[in-house]
């Protein structure tokens, strides 16, 4: 048994951490105080933390706990959607770099009425939108397995703070693989819940048109589930909620998953290559549910890879221009190019000229491709992929590059709509994104669960996460299965080069 709160930190999980505390072997500010000299000690390498907040964690560790299977753990916040009254809440731009909320988000709120303390806050892309973590205002957050590489995005600080044993969990959202897409690249579990199952409120209904979501990157399933179950439920005047669980999600990672009939892919979703480490990680997992007396056979959902990313892009300018409007008036002036980064200026101002039917028709792209895929879940319970198409890249490798910015530059300067809606066919920049991540957007649209787990290394030991895709509101049958892959193939013991 550890003996420290440093020791605890680097050996258990948040449920380990919360079993002792209340235990009284550790105390809470015990636990504040060794994430502090973690994140001093780790935090210059990898970049991770954006937004200290050591001293309402301290006020927090000194409270009475409430009952609670994670009461008295720390943990970290993705810097976006996180409201917490006065803190910063900057979503990695510079616009926002002197907001501070009055208030909790309902997310936050929950988690605090848990026990949970957060001590900081993580970085990520300006306004979550791309799959690297490479903000201007914050410099880019590194990999702890390769400082090279990136760690993904948008969740990328939380995904490098847990791999390098900062804390057990951090939060993030996933809108288009935001938590799958870091959790591959930095070695650690991240599952993607159904849409609507976690609150937004009160500043935000839906999110991408329904397409985001939050909720963690965590060590072991069992810590994501336990997170589940303390942010998941109604949120009052939300637009919807996905079917209840009909027990705790806790509950579910002992419960045998039982013989599923899962099918696999390594074909990627929206078209490109997949580098032959994730093939192999696939296929290795296939051979380990094979053993777990799992049906797998190979099948693959059929959609239009194209529509379905030139939709997803064109819901994304709207979305982006839609931000820059709400944050102009809940800051009380008006933006300018400076204040953000030129591939965000150039697709706000791409979705301030799409026209209202061009946007619907986009959406009812999405629509008609999400009801093609349901068939095909009917005949099979899970769907492996990988989660990624190549291992995590090196940094800078998906930024635009010196022709691609000059003309997004000249995108953010016109104003002549029938020009930029002209200019809305996918730019070689917005291509390699999408090479990238061709397994993780489709089920934001859809809006079925989807984890991505740490089951492969490459011979550089670079992480390679596998996806793992359920049906509709059946997070339980994933949590489950997740469980039983983590008995199969640990990967606790796994430790990056650069950790706490």
């Amino acid at each position: 048994m550890p003996t420290t709160a440093s020791a605890a930190l680097s050996e258990l999980d948040g449920l380990g951490l919360a079993a002792l505390v209340r235990a009284g072997e550790l105390h809470p500010s015990e636990l504040v105080e060794a994430v502090i000299e973690r994140i001093e000690a780790v935090n210059p390498r990898i970049n991770a933390i954006v937004a200290p907040m050591y001293e309402q964690a301290r006020a927090q560790a000194r409270e009475a706990l409430p009952e609670g299977p994670l009461a008295g753990v720390p943990f970290l916040l993705k810097d976006l959607l996180a409201a917490v009254a006065g803190a910063p809440l900057r979503s990695g731009n510079r616009f926002h770099r002197d907001h501070v909320p009055d208030h909790d988000s309902e997310l936050i709120r929950r988690y605090r009425a848990a026990g949970l303390i957060a001590v900081a806050k993580t970085a990520t892309p300006e306004l979550g939108i791309t799959p690297y973590t490479e903000p201007e205002l914050h410099g880019p957050t590194c990999n702890p397995w390769d400082l090279s590489r990136t760690p993904g995005g948008s969740s990328g600080g939380s995904a490098a703070a847990v791999a390098a044993r900062v804390v057990p969990f951090a939060t993030g959202g996933d809108g288009g693989g935001s938590i799958r897409i870091p959790a591959s690249c930095c070695g650690v579990f991240g599952l993607k819940p159904t849409r609507g199952r976690t609150p937004n409120g009160p500043d935000h209904g839906e999110l991408w048109q329904g397409a985001a979501v939050q909720h963690a990157l965590t060590r072991s399933v069992r810590d994501s589930a336990a997170l589940l179950d303390i942010g998941a439920g109604p949120d009052p005047g939300a637009p919807n909620y996905p079917p209840p669980p009909s027990r705790p999600f806790l509950a579910e990672v002992d419960a045998p998953p039982g013989r599923l009939r899962i099918a696999f892919t390594t074909r990627a979703l929206l078209g490109g290559d997949v580098d032959g480490e994730c093939v192999t990680a696939v296929h290795n997992t296939a051979e380990l549910l094979r053993s777990l007396g799992h049906e797998v056979v190979e099948a693959s959902p059929e959609l239009d890879g194209p529509a379905f990313a030139r939709a997803f892009f064109t819901m994304i300018c709207g979305e982006v221009a839609a931000e820059v409007a709400a944050s102009e008036r809940r800051l009380g002036r008006r933006a300018r190019p400076r204040d953000y980064e030129v591939p965000t200026w150039a697709l706000a101002m791409l979705g301030r000229h799409l026209s209202a039917p061009g946007f619907i028709a986009a959406k009812e792209t999405l629509f008609a491709i999400s009801r093609g895929v349901a068939p095909f879940f009917a005949e099979h319970e899970l769907l492996l992929t990988p989660s990624l198409s190549r291992p995590p890249v090196p940094i800078g490798s998906l930024q635009p590059r010196g022709a691609e910015r000059a003309v997004m530059r000249a995108l953010g300067s016109l104003r002549a709509g029938g020009l930029l809606q002209r200019l809305l066919d996918l730019t070689p920049a917005v291509e390699r994104v999408y090479d990238f991540i061709p397994f993780t957007p489709l089920f934001n649209i859809t809006g079925q669960p989807a984890m991505s787990l740490p089951l492969h290394w490459s011979p550089t030991n670079l992480p390679i996460g596998v996806q793992l895709v359920g049906r509709f509101a059946a997070e339980a049958t994933l949590l489950r299965v997740a469980a039983q892959l983590e008995h199969a193939r640990p990967w606790a013991d796994r430790i990056p080069p650069v950790h706490a």
